[in-house]
């Protein structure tokens, strides 16, 4: 009786056991602040729903923010169990640091090319740690309605553009375009890195800048910024304290016809604006010129290191690896575009419009991102900082342009003077 007793004890205890093995809730971190809603309501009851006794919580930061949050809670301890990835350097660092797992062995890592991994990898190839998600592509959307009602035409090329601006801003009736420098990130990511490429021709001038070859104070790196110092005339009253929110609010509220944007805006904005919307790509320097588009490797998703719950985060992060995940995805978050090797259909017709973008334009990622913000200073950060000064008019295109190679020369050795 003792020993009957005994078992069943033990057969209670590993039955308990085994429930709260299985009862795990995973946190994930993040800055995008805009999805909550599509990850509680489309992305976590899918996922949730094929695995029962894993549940996830969404917990994202404000975007500006999200770096050095992270950063904090890791250090502390207190970060949840999946880290959503910035590409290259910053998510390079973490894995350094021990702070994000390797994730080379994971089973759907065989659906992603070397190219997509290569934003989360190490500089040797050797370990991947974020599993990819998507890239995000640049340009410009506009209030359709707008240029129907004002007669302009799409514009295709700089001197278009300003001209388009110009009959936006005599009419009155709009502010031509929506964007603030409160929050500095928007300058630079969809100011400078937006327009950027068609000057230092997107690869070919990343990569050059990476070997020491060209400097950021060529005039291929000086002349975005000469263009954004113009912007400042088109930005309406205010704009120097305009956050990210106020800048969204005024162009889907039908304030402002333009806004210089990412595609991740996409979903957002359809629910938001009562008007036909379109895109167009950053507009050319001359007509004939090739057209160059930061295509951008933006978010993947990775494991901490310190983890309570590793395993379930493994199988979480098989299924972000998986097609069904990338349709769901790109199709739930438009404008996110996936980098699984199953290709996706696009549903969106504004999010058509900017991948439609990769048959006539030349595909390139922020400058910024890979190797050259190891160092302090930092360069992605000061180029937020000197984009937001340019626009605002408190620093000159060529003062900017020296302070960021002076800081940059500083560090990184292929940039020293010899």
């Amino acid at each position: 009786m003792k020993r009957t007793m005994r078992f069943a004890l033990l057969a209670s205890t590993m039955l308990s056991g085994a429930a709260q093995a299985e009862d795990v809730t995973l946190t994930i971190e993040s800055w995008r602040n805009d999805d909550l809603s599509i990850w509680q309501d489309t992305i976590i009851p899918a996922f949730e729903a094929a695995n029962p006794g894993i549940k996830v919580v969404f917990a994202p930061s404000a975007p500006a923010e999200y770096n050095a949050v992270l950063n904090s809670k890791l250090d502390a301890g207190s970060a949840g169990d999946l880290i959503t990835c910035r590409p290259f350097d910053a998510s390079l660092e973490l894995y350094n640091k021990g702070q994000l797992a390797d994730l080379s062995g994971l089973a759907s890592m065989a659906n992603f090319s070397d190219v997509a991994k290569s934003a989360w990898q190490t500089d040797d190839g050797a370990a991947t740690f974020c599993v990819p998600m998507a890239s995000v592509i640049h340009g410009f959307i506009y209030n359709a309605d707008a240029f129907a009602e004002l007669g302009i035409e799409v514009p295709k090329t700089e001197a278009e553009f300003f001209a388009a601006l110009d009959k936006i801003k005599a009419d009155g009736t709009y502010i031509p375009m929506a964007m603030g420098t409160n929050d500095q990130w928007e300058a630079a990511t969809m100011g400078y890195q937006n327009i950027g490429p068609n000057y230092w021709k997107g690869e070919e001038g990343r990569k050059a800048l990476i070997a020491g070859t060209q400097k950021l104070t060529d005039e291929a790196w000086v002349a975005p910024y000469r263009q954004l110092a113009k912007w400042k005339d088109y930005l309406g009253d205010g704009f120097e304290a305009q956050t990210y929110p106020d800048s969204q609010n005024l162009f889907t509220l039908g304030r402002a016809a333009i806004y210089p944007a990412g595609s991740w805006e996409i979903s957002g904005f359809n629910a938001q604006a009562g008007f036909k919307m379109g895109a167009f790509a950053p507009p050319v320097p001359a007509a004939g010129d090739d057209c160059y588009i930061s295509d951008h490797t933006d978010i993947g998703l990775g494991m901490n290191a310190k983890t309570a719950h590793p395993d379930a985060a493994k199988v979480f992060l098989d299924w972000v690896g998986s097609p069904e995940f990338a349709k769901l995805y790109a199709n739930a978050l438009p404008g996110f575009f996936s980098l699984n090797s199953t290709p996706v259909e696009m549903e969106d017709p504004l999010a058509k419009e900017f991948v439609g973008w990769r048959e006539t334009c030349k595909p390139t990622i922020r400058s910024t991102y890979q190797i050259l913000s190891r160092g302090t200073p930092n360069l992605e950060n000061e180029t937020w900082n000197a984009s937001a000064n340019v626009i605002k008019g408190t620093e000159t295109p060529e003062d900017a342009a020296k302070r960021l190679q002076d800081g940059l020369a500083s560090w990184y050795e292929p940039q020293k003077a010899k």
